[in-house]
């Protein structure tokens, strides 16, 4: 058998297996009981390497301004929106949004860019530049919130709704999860790397004479830490969305619901260190490894081989305290006919409660044709009487 760092265990129900697998362990991570909501992912492998309500709602708060981030991105990448482009800031806007919270401090007249508002977003969490990007953008917040919504959709945040472009308390209509959150925190530093760069991850800004500091936990505070926001009201509570990359392994924390900003931001350090300290991604099997088999209904083969539609690389722990394991999953038996290539099962990787963490494609490895009607009649016999 195989070693990697640990021993994987099989665990195969209607399944024969062609290759070993590797029991991955696991050890407990630092985070408070205090902390509702909690996940750390490797995005180098899709890995959930620490899990704590990841699909339960909550309120984000100023996190949600990664979405209005995202959704400018999306109109600069698309030629919609030019970050050179200025906004004439009204009284309208000074009147309800100056000194609101988090706050750019931009006064009517002022004349700002739309590179400008996104650094007052992004670096300072800028209530107001956040409505002003909304305006700028669209014309209204209505329309922006229909873009926000719509790229929401788009990511497959099933479970998210956006009602303001800030995060500023709208009665519950803004919500949303630490799965859906890890999925805008991959969409904003992989669709849009260089965007990503050129306004998260800085540690100040200055805007007229006044200059503010960054408050995010994890940027310039880790090795590798580049953003993103974290959030606070009253009824959220202090919520984060952090991320770090070493070595081209980015990792994304998402927590929500802690008590203290203090509490908060040391979990999210602590999250983000033991992640990298404690996984290391490995290639446990290389695409096209052929994994097992599935049976085949009405088929003129009784199974077919499973293979790997591309590598497999899972973040294993150094500590063998505790295993996971590799199963292979499908609803079966496969009703024939099979094309080469159909994707007909997933390979998951469990903890010990059996969720899964991690899972890839697993294809048919040959065509399998439907059997002719005496055979078909034969298999069922077989089967009745087998």
């Amino acid at each position: 058998m195989k070693r990697v760092k640990a021993w994987l265990v099989v665990l195969a129900v209607g399944v024969s297996l062609a290759a070993p697998a590797y029991a991955v362990p696991t050890t407990p991570a630092p985070v408070p009981d205090a902390i509702p909501v909690a996940l750390l992912v490797d995005l180098s492998t899709g890995q959930q390497l620490y899990a704590r309500e990841p699909a339960r709602r909550f309120v984000p708060a100023s996190v949600t301004k990664v979405m209005t981030a995202y959704t400018a991105f999306k109109l600069v990448g698309e030629g919609k929106l030019k970050l050179d482009r200025h906004f004439l800031y009204t009284q309208g806007l000074e009147d309800e949004w100056y000194a609101e919270g988090s706050n750019m401090f931009l006064r009517a007249g002022q004349r700002p860019t739309i590179g400008q508002l996104l650094l007052g977003i992004t670096t300072v969490s800028g209530n107001d530049a956040s409505m002003a990007l909304a305006e700028a953008a669209t014309g209204s917040t209505g329309a922006w919130l229909d873009l926000m919504n719509e790229n929401a959709t788009a990511l497959g945040m099933t479970d998210s709704h956006f009602g303001s472009p800030n995060g500023y308390p709208d009665g519950g209509k803004t919500y949303t999860t630490a799965e859906d959150l890890v999925k805008l925190g991959r969409a904003v530093t992989q669709d849009y790397p260089g965007l990503f760069h050129r306004f998260f991850g800085h540690r100040r800004l200055t805007w007229g004479d006044i200059t503010q500091a960054n408050h995010d936990p994890i940027t310039g505070q880790v090795d590798g830490g580049d953003g993103l926001k974290t959030g606070f009201t009253s009824e959220a509570g202090y919520t984060l969305l952090g991320t770090a990359e070493r070595g081209g392994r980015r990792l994304v924390v998402v927590l929500a619901g802690a008590p203290t900003g203090r509490m908060r931001d040391q979990t999210g350090r602590n999250l983000i260190e033991w992640g990298f300290r404690d996984f290391a991604p490995t290639r446990l099997f290389a695409a096209g490894a052929e994994l097992g088999s599935a049976q085949v209904q009405d088929g003129i083969v009784k199974s077919v081989g499973l293979a790997l539609d591309g590598d497999f690389a899972a973040a294993l722990p150094a500590d063998p305290e505790s295993t996971m394991h590799l199963a292979i999953s499908y609803r079966g038996p496969v009703q024939a006919p099979i094309a080469k290539g159909d994707p007909i099962a997933r390979l998951q990787l469990q903890d010990a409660s059996g969720t899964v963490v991690l899972d890839a494609p697993l294809v048919a490895t040959e065509d399998v044709a439907k059997a002719g009607l005496f055979r078909r009649i034969g298999n069922a016999f077989a089967k009745w009487f087998g």
